[in-house]
């Protein structure tokens, strides 16, 4: 795991080029503590930089940019490829191996892309990755990010420059960088809580979606449009169309094909762990690790005193179920409101995914004991293990069959703020919904589903956070996410493409990815496994939503290590008690960030819609919990970034 970044100029490269480079390596030292490099071709322009956390092949030998055996190319690489052991050997068998000068990955990498070309590297690599490459005999720069994105990559023109880094903070160290917020993006983020590719930020600068990549000629006047070499949407199609058959052989095959994908991401020559919520996913994952070690697995969770919120009871049967080296971290709002400062600084661009800051803390934990770390992340979107996906439908399917006026109405009324306020109090009084996380945010989801005209019009409601209008940034468009429901004949397949092409890269993978290396410790994610993502969506609807609940073929393979009863419970998410701590020893922090002369002088937000959350959500509105926490984090980036007021 490592950072990249670097630049290609319009003609050579001046006296200044490696102090430029510098700075912007520099930036993103915490991706990489363990070693720096430089590579310039003056005369055409190019500057690579990178900074490494060496994980395989620890020696001087894995030192990047890395140029190939026969000189033609030099790389920047970011992430793992799991099957190296086997490249190295098929290329081997076929002659094609050079004379090895390590055991990194990322010299097999160059030696599959020198005998087989880019594609045809790319598409036997299993791994996670983002790189640039540059073509000596071409004179081009290839950038490319894995199939799932699980790693990032921006990239943009800046002045003469194109730039590239694997974070936003090392294009902004360059000195031809331009800090002009892209209002439509920062509209799309208040809506969505995280900006989507491609979109960044920073107008100018975009993500390189997944499974593309991005051909670079110094000189170009345009920059050409990134190019997909995994075509995911066609996979999806496809195997929502022609399923394979619902039988036990099929939760044989999850099981085997998962318990290889673990085994692959278990290599490595530092220390290994394996984080445990006590949830599906993460037992699974957890589960297929200890199965395979010779020692019993590192294992951490996180607990806080609010029991509703707390599952780390969970997570603690189930390590010692299977025998781990379990390690529980227990928060208090102390140890939140000590990194709330730092989470600008972390994501580099608005991120509202509250639940960012368990998933730090959590990683600062791990780092300690670890330097790399498995997860459960993308079970959720491959086997249908939103809400959205089971009960979501159901209300849809159940409500369209009202005349719009009434459903509207109703939807309407269970949107309304007096319809939370009376569901707060009923479960205060009776103890009805005691157990559901989040219940006043959960029935105006149920109201905004009746109220949407169609399937793509739920989607859109439910993934938003603004789900009836009202966008607080001045002059941004509440856009609807478009959803392609033309290619699946179901709904609930039409949700978990679009969760896996938006939701899982944009916001889940970028809180994975950024948590991990602000503390220098690498996360694996033996979901996205592309051959596990491919057999995913083989499995029909069937096996994986069973009697009113998801994840069901994932369940059965669960089971199998772990007693049913240790694990099955309703899905809480890794939620934190943030709404309690907003309006108790956090509320200075939020007064400080919402005072109405700063949201006026900024201009970009709406004083009257800042005001009226944040008073409606004092008074017991929990349901406004997700825009305050939108609102909250875009001021505390736009407060980080040290411009007032920031350009429109």
């Amino acid at each position: 795991m490592c950072g990249i970044a670097g630049f290609v100029a319009s003609g050579s490269l001046d006296a200044s080029a490696e102090a430029s480079l510098a700075a912007m390596t520099q930036a993103i030292g915490h991706r990489g503590p363990d070693d720096a490099g430089a590579w310039l071709d003056r005369e055409r322009g190019v500057a690579l930089g990178h900074r490494r956390l060496a994980i395989i092949d620890l020696s001087p030998a894995g030192h990047q940019p890395m140029k190939s055996a026969s000189g033609r190319y030099v790389i920047v690489y970011n992430g793992e490829i799991y099957n190296h052991t086997a490249l190295r050997a098929q290329l081997e068998r076929e002659g094609h191996a050079p004379d090895w000068i390590g055991r990194s990955d990322t010299e097999v990498l160059l030696a599959c892309i020198e005998a087989w070309g880019l594609r045809g590297a790319l598409a036997e690599a299993n791994g996670m990755f983002a790189f640039a490459l540059w073509d000596l005999r071409e004179r081009e720069l290839i950038l490319a990010r894995d199939r799932a994105g699980e790693k990032p990559l921006y990239y943009g023109r800046q002045g003469n420059a194109i730039l590239f880094a694997s974070e936003l903070k090392a294009i902004t160290a360059h000195p031809a960088f331009e800090a002009v917020v892209d209002r439509a993006a920062a509209a799309q983020f208040m809506q969505l809580g995280y900006v989507p590719a491609p979109l960044s930020i920073w107008k100018g600068i975009n993500k390189l979606p997944p499974a593309h990549l991005l051909v670079i000629r110094p000189g170009d006047k345009t920059l050409a449009a990134p190019e997909c070499y995994w075509d995911f949407a066609r996979i999806a199609a496809a195997g929502a169309m022609d399923p394979t058959e619902d039988t036990p052989d099929l939760v044989d095959e999850l099981d085997a094909l998962l318990r290889d994908a673990v085994r692959l991401r278990m290599e490595a020559d530092v220390p290994l762990g394996v984080f445990l919520s006590g949830g599906i996913d993460s037992s699974v994952i957890t589960a297929l690790m200890q199965a395979q070690a010779s020692r019993p697995v590192k294992t951490f969770s996180i607990g806080f005193e609010e029991r509703s919120f707390d599952e780390s009871g969970f997570a603690s049967g189930v390590a010692k179920h299977l025998g781990t080296d379990h390690h529980a971290l227990r928060v208090t709002p102390a140890e939140v409101q000590a990194v709330l400062p730092e989470l600008p600084r972390i994501w580099d661009e608005p991120f509202a995914d509250s639940s960012q800051v368990p998933t730090y803390l959590v990683n600062a934990r791990a780092r300690k004991e670890v330097t790399v770390a498995l997860s459960g992340d993308g079970g959720d979107e491959l086997f249908a293990g939103y809400n959205r996906h089971v009960i979501g439908a159901q209300i849809w399917n159940k409500s369209e069959r009202l005349p719009g006026v009434v459903r509207r109405g109703v939807g309407a009324a269970l949107a309304a703020p007096v319809a939370g306020r009376f569901a707060h109090g009923l479960s205060r009084l009776t103890g009805l919904g005691s157990g559901v996380v989040n219940l006043t945010e959960r029935l105006s989801k149920v109201g905004a589903v009746m109220g949407a005209d169609d399937p793509a019009d739920v989607y859109a409601r439910l993934v938003s956070k603004w789900p009836h209008g009202g966008n607080p940034i001045i002059g941004g468009q509440n856009e609807r996410a478009e959803i392609a429901s033309g290619s699946f004949s179901d709904f609930r397949n039409a949700m978990l493409f679009m969760d896996t092409m938006t939701y899982l890269p944009d916001d889940i993978l970028v809180k994975v990815d950024r948590a991990g290396m602000a503390v220098s410790l690498e996360g694996r994610i033996p979901f996205l496994d592309h051959r596990v993502i491919e057999l995913s969506w083989r499995i029909p609807l069937s096996a994986k939503i069973k009697a009113g609940r998801g994840k069901h073929i994932l369940r059965e393979v669960l089971y199998r290590y772990v007693p049913q009863t240790l694990v099955d419970r309703p899905k809480a998410g890794f939620a934190i008690p943030i709404g309690d701590w907003l309006v108790g020893p956090l509320r200075p922090w939020v007064e400080d960030l919402l005072a109405p002369s700063k949201i006026k002088a900024q201009g970009f937000l709406d004083p009257l819609v800042v005001a009226a959350t944040w008073s409606r959500f004092r008074r017991g509105e929990s349901a406004l919990l997700p825009k305050l926490w939108c609102l909250l984090m875009f001021q505390a980036w736009l407060s980080s970034s040290g411009q007032h007021p920031l350009r429109p």
